[in-house]
């Protein structure tokens, strides 16, 4: 019955709001991208570099889809996107995904692709597709865009090695306030190796759980809801900040009827001088927060971590970075990498050549339970070439 509910809910937009958004999209707008075209361009992503861990500890200590996971050479992503206006109603994109993993094999998949509307009034968006989760700041972002070599270890663990995504479809709303003050409220499937706090494949652990098979969908307890409020203001002429709070909720396969939250908070600072060249100098300052309530039969399981970052672009092109993070949980996880204490301290020192091609080195020390002396020094050398058009990145 809730999916039948879902159902006239998008037929009451058809009906009602779509005419609207009809005549609010002005197709004789020269300022618009011509209709039916869209921008191809390509990304390519790989590193270079070691550890003091073997390729079998570095299965769990950089344990994110497009870190660099193995001692020697990585290619961590080529990604091919295609977006563009599709009609005066909604714009269209997708990205389309190759790498090696960490034991060599060739991988080939669908990213994201989905439809956005154009011009809903009241400030609404529909969003719907195959489409990275909007929960906190970094699991929206393409890997070419990350700040660091490789994803922070609480994603990695609550949203998966390739981030949180899922087909369905999302709504947003831009509130009429004085400041920037957006919320989503989204509905996703929960299956699948793109959603491991969730109903992950059948035969994973989590915890000492064996997962089981619940079966599909049969209601929007079954699926996978999200929520953001993203804020967004000016402190100064020269300063800016962005508050986020996000949550998820969702079944999980431990059992026949246990579900999953996560909460989240984040906050990004930007200062940059009215005197600037090409946006440099500038520092930014970027920290998630995560806690995770997952229930078994046994009892729930909780865990929490964050990190925090700073970048100091110094000169153009030229950025300095640092970042500490830390993940935990309660109850034993002696045997359990993805649940053990974990700290992680990370500088790196970035040039970007061009708008199209970037060199990154990265050091990392670790300190992991699961490590066989307990810590772990890597060192990291990235490149990045891009080609064609690309959308601007997050502020």
């Amino acid at each position: 019955m809730n999916l039948i509910a879902g159902g006239l809910v998008f037929l009451v937009i058809g009906v009602v709001i779509w005419p609207s958004a009809a005549r609010a999209a002005d197709v004789s707008d020269p300022a618009r991208p011509a209709l039916g075209g869209f921008d191809l361009s390509l990304s390519v992503l790989g590193a270079v570099g070691g550890s003091s861990a073997n390729d079998r500890e570095l299965e769990f200590l950089q344990a994110g889809g497009h870190d660099p996971g193995r001692n020697g050479f990585n290619l961590q992503n080529v990604e091919l996107i295609l977006s563009g206006v599709v009609d005066p109603y909604v714009d269209a994109q997708a990205n389309v995904v190759f790498l090696i993993d960490r034991h060599g094999d060739s991988v080939v998949e669908l990213e994201e692709a989905f439809l956005a509307t154009r011009a809903l009034p009241a400030g609404l968006q529909l969003k719907a597709g195959l489409f990275y989760t909007e929960f906190g700041r970094q699991n929206p972002q393409h890997p070419h865009s990350w700040a660091f070599v490789d994803q922070p270890v609480v994603l990695s663990r609550f949203l998966g090695p390739d981030g949180l995504r899922n087909p369905g479809a999302r709504l947003s709303w831009l509130m009429p306030l004085p400041w920037y003050s957006e919320v989503y409220l989204g509905v996703q499937n929960a299956e699948g190796d793109t959603a491991v706090s969730f109903l992950w494949e059948p035969g994973e652990s989590v915890g000492g759980h064996i997962l089981i098979d619940r079966g599909g969908a049969r209601g929007l307890s079954d699926l996978l809801r999200s929520a953001r409020w993203l804020n967004g203001f000016d402190v100064s002429d020269t300063v800016s900040v962005n508050l986020g709070m996000s949550a998820l909720a969702g079944p999980n396969a431990s059992g026949a009827d246990t579900d999953t939250h996560i909460y989240g908070l984040d906050v990004y600072l930007k200062w940059k001088p009215l005197l600037n060249q090409r946006g440099f100098p500038f520092l930014a300052w970027q920290t998630e927060l995560l806690r995770r309530d997952y229930q078994t039969p046994a009892g729930t399981l909780k865990d929490g971590g964050g990190y925090t970052q700073l970048l100091w672009g110094y000169a153009p092109g030229w950025v300095a970075g640092a970042r500490a993070e830390y993940a935990d949980a309660k109850g034993d996880t002696e045997d359990d990498p993805m649940r053990d204490k974990r700290t992680r301290v990370s500088a790196n020192l970035t040039w970007h050549m061009s708008e199209y091609s970037k060199l990154r080195l990265q050091y990392n020390y670790d300190r992991a339970d699961q490590l066989a002396d307990g810590r772990a020094h890597s060192l990291w050398l990235q490149y990045e070439v891009g080609f064609g058009k690309h959308a601007a990145h997050l502020f």
